[in-house]
């Protein structure tokens, strides 16, 4: 995972990156459970990618569910991995499944 992917150890640091970021908010939410870690990792290598693309206009956020519970629950994440792009907090897209770094492109350009 590049550098220019936070990764919070708990909720508040998670609250606290997206309180401090000045452009949008990639949060990658990811799982550990055994389903959960081979799309992750795979999802790992291409928001990694997209935080170096997107240097500037994006914060990326690597978010793990079972160290994050209330961000998992206030945006709704079901499964892992899931995206959402947020903007001063709010959700404006989401995301779940594995994805290409172009499936990502199309996801974030038609917000940012």
């Amino acid at each position: 995972m590049t550098k220019r992917v936070h990764q919070p150890r708990e909720d508040a640091e998670f609250d606290f990156i997206l309180r401090m970021s000045k452009v949008p908010v990639l949060a990658y939410f990811t799982g550990t459970w055994p389903k959960a870690i081979e799309p992750c990792r795979a999802m790992d290598l291409v928001v990694g990618g997209i935080a170096d693309e997107y240097t500037g206009r994006l914060t990326a956020v690597r978010t793990d569910i079972p160290r994050c519970p209330v961000a998992t629950e206030r945006y709704g994440i079901t499964g892992a991995p899931s995206l959402v792009l947020l903007k001063e907090g709010e959700a404006v897209a989401h995301g779940t499944g594995p994805m290409t770094t172009a499936e990502v492109r199309d996801f974030l350009d038609g917000h940012l």
